[in-house]
């Protein structure tokens, strides 16, 4: 056999079938996809980068139309100018807009926000009077929080749970590769000061007046520096306030020749902030096995410290990590009545998901190499035992250079190409063995009848190589944010599949001549039972046409059969499943204008419906505030969701091999029950599961566009009617608040300007009234966190319309004039938002699809 006459697989094969590098090149295949396997970093998702940024731009006492004009119109035609951008949703409301910029799919992060900052940078002479600089937050997959650890107790308040959780964040900041840390709930400590209105008026103070009087008392300069004696000497002047005492004893005026202090003129409290949400803690049915041991039942106060990562790190490490840390703060700074759960373990949901995909890996190559074993023989299998392992081993090494995690995507298509990749070993090793059992290879060298078998299906191997991956190839351009879902998938089939073809070529022969040297050629022996089954049932089929046309028959109804399925329901389209994952939100909608106790009042009856549920081992309750949002909840911005009349539920269930259901089929089972609640409360939920594949808006979004807002609103309000109507269609909602009372105190500028009053001062008497200001903090250098001194009236003289107009201004003559004779107060409903979408105005319908 001369070498020249062999085509390029006989050639490949005959360089390396007893080369002494072969063994060389599969031990260190192996050793790099070990390697691989131990360096990858693992996660839970795949990562996806996809450039969004949410730009703030506050205009103070302006309309929802007046910020869609001077604001929001103008920023969107500049955002809009910047290369890479592909969605532009705003939101125009009272005083304030949000644009949320998203680019296309795969855009370079950095140079995204360098374009967008250097577009708003060079625009800033365009903001117009009474807009602030815009804020520029941007956000991206990396700002998922992997770990959320909650603080809970029966004995200790939010207060205290918050301070405690204060010196729990130093403590994880000091992990490696800790990204954001972030504290949900609690409340912090405060010097409030809530003015008396009586006594103010008794001295003759306006609440406007007391505001700068302290800012100005908790100031410290440094005044310089001076020589003397050969010295110098630092000069400083004034003083910080540093407790309640001093913050009392701030002089805020003159009356009859007398200081008042501002203890005078004000109650001063050091301690808790006025509530202003509320973060709840419960257990369910199957606590055990999360070891949560509860003295009583009900829900308790708690606070949730949530943990993000790196870019490109290990979850798992860093969760293992950050939750060995915390567990050695136990009795140190944790007191003992105070219980910590992980109610949330991206690292240990990551890790459990690679571990059962590497397992099922392994599953699939044993179960490959038995199918061979009982099909052709025991020493063949064990050929393709090995070439397998080292087609994997090539296949991780390319997902480490190419910079992919190991995560639920990258590992299924590893187990994907499982069943394509072995083709090409089998069919090498097939050939060998059938050209060893030839007559006229008799005696011959099983090396040249290896080379010659080779060569003999190398061509067809190579286009058939090739022909999957010409049908696989398609799949890695897809758009849009399923790409990157679906790019490991033909990128790793497609590196699998040249590697196996190399493989079978290289370490295929190498392997048969050494496991195949004993076996004795030249002999055919009996056919096999599959081979005898095979010539019995092809004979007929070639040689008679009545065979031919009725199994061609029987193929056609068999393919009508299989697509009648789709048209009787009997197999449901869609595009990914559901994922048994083992959490689920409950977001709590309450219409706008609800109080946060009513909010919590309905938050707390569903908490009890979901607290019966077997398959619940705890949930938390986050009522004003937004909880730790997962990758659906970046998308849909749910950490923007800080409002009285929101709130939403985080469940936690047990582990998938500790339940029968899957968590779709619970959450199935927990809306009809909660439904009825929030309808008796007016108020709209929704359960929103962790969806399998990239997230979105909502299941079902109609937009609705049009010239009219309002006529767009009445046509989305005939969707939103549609949807209810439709039988499996559930959580139908829309972007369009509810009616909310407004009062509007209007300053009658004749009164206003006899009296020497301005607008200005009426405004801030009014804010510090009703939502207070501060006015600088208390300075204490121990404190983890900051202690604000706030200045606001007594609840029981700022709940009322005529409460608000009884409060006093100064006039020029130093005279107290009450608000009410300088104001008339108008009743109407507040202005709505105003949604856009890539410049133009839209109205949102959304809704969910159960029982699929």
């Amino acid at each position: 056999m001369r070498s020249e006459k062999l085509g390029s697989a006989g050639k490949l094969a005959h360089s390396f079938i007893d080369s002494k590098l072969t063994p060389l090149f599969v031990a260190a295949s192996i050793l790099l996809g070990i390697g691989a396997v131990l360096l990858l970093p693992r996660e839970e998702e795949p990562q996806i980068i996809v450039p969004m940024i949410d730009i703030f731009v506050q205009m103070p006492g302006a309309s929802a139309k007046e910020v869609e004009e001077r604001v929001t119109k103008p920023m969107e035609k500049l955002l809009w100018e910047i290369p890479g951008v592909e969605y532009i949703y705003s939101t125009s409301s009272p005083g304030q807009s949000l644009a949320v910029v998203r680019f296309y799919v795969g855009e370079d992060e950095e140079k995204s926000i360098v374009r967008l900052n250097q577009k708003m940078f060079a625009n800033f002479d365009l903001i117009p009077s009474g807009a602030n600089p815009p804020l520029i937050k941007p956000r991206s997959i990396d700002d998922v929080p992997i770990l959320a650890l909650t603080l809970w107790s029966d004995t200790q308040g939010p207060f205290m749970l918050r301070r405690i959780a204060a010196q729990v964040h130093d403590q994880i900041k000091e992990v490696p590769d800790v990204s954001e840390v972030r504290i949900i709930g609690g409340q912090r400590r405060q010097v409030r000061v809530i003015l008396d209105e009586n006594r103010m008026s008794a001295y003759r103070l306006a609440p406007a007046a007391i505001v700068p009087m302290v800012t100005q008392a908790n100031q410290q300069l440094h005044a310089g520096s001076f020589s003397s004696g050969n010295k110098e000497f630092s000069v400083e002047s004034g003083g910080f306030l540093t407790d309640a005492d001093e913050v009392a004893r701030v002089v805020v005026g003159v009356h009859q020749n007398r200081p008042v202090y501002l203890r005078d003129v004000a109650r001063i409290e050091d301690g808790p902030e006025e509530p202003a949400d509320y973060v709840l803690f419960g257990s369910g049915p199957s606590a055990s096995l999360k070891n949560i041991q509860a003295q009583r039942s009900g829900v308790r106060s708690a606070v949730t410290i949530s943990v993000a990562k790196r870019k490109g790190t290990n979850a798992i490490r860093i969760a293992d990590q950050v939750i060995h840390k915390v567990d050695h703060l136990k009795g140190r700074l944790i007191p003992g009545d105070v219980q910590l759960t992980v109610t949330r373990n991206y690292g240990e949901t990551a890790k459990e998901k690679s571990d059962e995909l590497l397992l099922h890996m392994m599953i699939a190559v044993f179960s490959v190499a038995v199918l061979i074993w009982l099909a052709i023989g025991f020493r063949e299998a064990g050929i393709v035992g090995i070439a397998i392992p080292v087609t994997l081993a090539l296949t991780l090494t390319v997902f480490y250079l190419y910079g992919y995690t190991l995560n639920r995507i990258t590992l299924f298509a590893l187990i994907f190409s499982i069943g394509i990749l072995v083709d090409d070993a089998i069919v090498v090793v097939e050939n060998i063995v059938r050209h060893s059992h030839l007559p006229e290879n008799r005696g011959r060298s099983i090396l040249k009848v290896a080379v010659e078998a080779v060569d003999e299906v190398g061509n067809p191997t190579i286009l058939a190589t090739f022909a999957v991956i010409a049908a696989i190839i398609p799949m890695a351009f897809v758009r849009g944010l399923m790409g990157p879902y679906m790019r490991p998938i033909p990128v790793g089939a497609s590196a699998a599949m040249i590697f196996s073809l190399l493989v079978a070529f290289i370490v295929t022969p190498w392997a048969s001549l050494r496991l195949l040297r004993g076996e004795k050629g030249g002999d055919q022996g009996e056919e096999s039972w599959t081979t005898r089954l095979y010539r019995k049932a092809m004979t007929p089929l070639i040689h008679k046409p009545l065979w031919r046309y009725g199994f061609l028959l029987l193929v056609i109804l068999l393919l009508l059969g299989a697509m009648s399925l789709l048209a009787v329901k009997f197999v449901r389209v869609k595009m990914l499943p559901f994922d048994n994952k083992s959490e689920f939100q409950v977001i709590v909608d309450m219409p706008e204008g609800t109080t946060l106790e009513e909010t919590a009042a309905l938050t707390r009856e569903i908490g009890e419906i979901i607290g019966k549920v077997p398959e619940v081992t705890d949930f938390q309750m986050y009522i004003g505030t937004a909880s730790p949002y997962n990758f659906n909840g970046l998308v849909r911005h749910y950490f923007l969701r800080r409002a009285p009349h929101a709130a939403d539920i985080q469940v936690n269930l047990a582990p998938k091999g500790e339940r029968t259901a899957q968590s779709h089929d619970i959450a199935k089972r927990v809306r009809p029950l909660i439904e009825p609640i929030a309808a008796r409360y007016q108020g709209r939920i929704k359960v929103a599961e962790v969806p399998p594949g990239p997230p979105v808006l909502q299941t079902l979004v109609a937009e609705v566009y049009g010239p009219d807002y309002s006529r767009q609103i009445e046509v989305a309000r005939q969707v939103r009617a549609i949807l209810e109507k439709t039988e499996g269609v559930v959580d139908v909602d829309w972007y369009v608040e509810d009616d909310q009372t407004r009062y509007r105190f209007l300053v009658d500028k004749e009164k206003a300007a006899l009296n020497g009053v301005t607008a200005e001062q009426v405004a801030v008497t009014l804010r510090l009234a009703v939502s207070g200001m501060e006015a600088g903090l208390l300075h204490q250098a121990r404190e983890k966190e900051d202690v604000p001194i706030l200045l606001r009236l007594a609840r029981e003289q700022r709940s009322g319309v005529e409460d608000l107009k009884a409060i006093r201004v100064m006039g020029k003559q130093g005279n107290l004039i009450p608000l009410g004779e300088i104001v008339r107060v108008e009743k109407d409903l507040g202005e709505k938002s105003i949604y856009h979408k890539n410049l133009m105005p839209v109205v949102y319908v959304t809704a969910d699809v159960a029982g699929v």
